[in-house]
């Protein structure tokens, strides 16, 4: 299968808890390493990734971090003001349009407006172009919000072609919708947890991405796995010494549990599952990340054992 180096747009999401921000943050610091000129973009929430790898919050403006590597948080002011003189291109209308209060006050009210201006920069990010025509961003790593809001923020194009008559928002609405669709540009990586509930939710939200959005799911990343340490015979040759037995069965009964969340993912979401192990250290830091950025490699590669 082909790797993410073969997208530009990658999508990271999952159930909230499940680590999806240490995969986006991993992911995003690969495919700098691959020479690519990477953004990580975090959506209107408290600051990680940036964090993650060790360095100090970016904010929302777009922030160079290390080598092929720039961050930004999109929030919806600062978003509302960009995207709009996208869209308007005259800041004189901007002023006289947006920052009227009486506007303001009535823009609050309109459906999925946040979300139109959030997902709107970001994917103009995706637009952007060097002065040879060629593409800014070789890759673009969304940290996109939780299951249920995640299908929310991705189906405003749909939603703005379906309500809207024909203007500027809608064409911009029809960009965004073509970019999301586009196999060869986005795949959408889904994070897990070896438990019956993220695993459930996972397929519940490759479903609403095949059926409502039309996002393909690439693969799926099966984080904080359990690997086999112990056998039965292991547990056996434990009976005499309860304490080390309760420990072994129980990370030996949690191995089990990843075998059957990964099992369940690959057959019903039909991509590969890629397992990222429990990292155990009191400080989940920029090291932490490189393991789990070798452990990704063949997603973001293709090559398996790579």
């Amino acid at each position: 299968m082909a790797g993410l180096l073969d997208k530009r747009v990658w999508i990271v999401s999952g159930k909230g808890g499940v680590g999806k921000s240490t995969i986006a943050a991993a992911l995003a610091l690969r495919s700098a390493r691959a020479g690519r000129r990477t953004l990580v973009c975090e959506i209107n929430t408290q600051e990680r990734i940036s964090r993650l790898l060790g360095h100090e919050p970016v904010g929302p403006e777009v922030t160079k971090l290390e080598d092929n590597l720039w961050a930004v948080d999109v929030r919806p002011q600062e978003a509302m003001r960009e995207y709009a003189l996208m869209v308007l291109r005259f800041e004189t209308l901007y002023k006289t349009v947006f920052e009227n209060k009486v506007v303001r006050y009535f823009l609050r009210f309109i459906p999925s407006l946040q979300e139109l201006v959030l997902l709107g920069k970001i994917l103009y990010h995706a637009q952007e172009k060097r002065p040879d025509g060629k593409p800014l961003w070789d890759t673009l790593v969304m940290d996109a919000p939780a299951t249920g809001h995640a299908i929310t923020f991705l189906r405003v194009p749909q939603v703005l072609l379906q309500t809207l008559p024909p203007g500027p928002m809608t064409r911009e609405a029809l960009k965004m919708r073509d970019i999301l669709e586009d196999p060869a540009v986005t795949a959408a990586v889904l994070v897990s947890l070896p438990e019956e509930l993220p695993v459930n939710e996972t397929l519940e939200l490759h479903a609403a991405l095949r059926d409502q959005v039309k996002v393909r799911t690439h693969a799926a990343v099966l984080n904080a796995a359990f690997l086999e340490r112990f056998t039965e015979d292991d547990l056996e040759a434990l009976v005499d010494q309860p304490e080390l037995l309760r420990v072994a069965r129980s990370h030996h009964d949690r191995t089990a549990q990843t075998v059957l969340s990964e099992m369940k993912l690959e057959r019903n979401l039909h991509v590969p599952v890629y397992q990222v192990p429990r990292i155990f250290t009191p400080d989940f830091d920029r090291s932490a990340i490189e393991q789990v950025m070798g452990h990704l490699e063949p997603l973001v590669t293709g090559k398996a054992g790579a």
